[in-house]
């Protein structure tokens, strides 16, 4: 079954290779890819992004709805403040954080939009 994906008949497009190659990212830009999707792939930082993807939220509301301790929360919010996933204002002693633009929006909706179209 497997050979079935495997091309029978091995032909080198030369042509497409080279427009393939000039499309292709730069090693700093894979490298930064990989980096952020790395961030992505932790699920208590979906689990936050998920969560301020409608919503302005404070530190002390991200640990009560996702049943995390303020250590933890605040670590999570400065992994994703370095990768400028998500922005925060402070009111007074109070913290609040949303995403950073409608950039992060767009790859959480579209990742999720993928995973319900597989499902069906």
């Amino acid at each position: 079954m497997e050979e079935n994906y495997i091309c029978q008949e091995k032909k080198i497009h030369k042509i497409e290779i080279m427009e393939a190659k000039k499309k292709a990212i730069s090693l700093e830009m894979n490298r930064e890819l990989a980096e952020m999707f790395k961030v992505f792939a932790d699920r208590t930082r979906l689990k936050i992004i998920y969560s301020l993807l409608n919503e302005e939220l404070c530190v002390c509301d991200l640990c009560e709805l996702l049943h995390l301790s303020q250590s933890n929360v605040s670590h999570q919010l400065q992994i994703l403040r370095s990768y400028k996933l998500v922005k925060y204002r402070k009111e007074g002693k109070q913290v609040y954080y949303t995403l950073q633009d409608e950039h992060v929006d767009a790859i959480l909706c579209m990742a999720i939009a993928h995973i319900k179209e597989k499902m069906v």
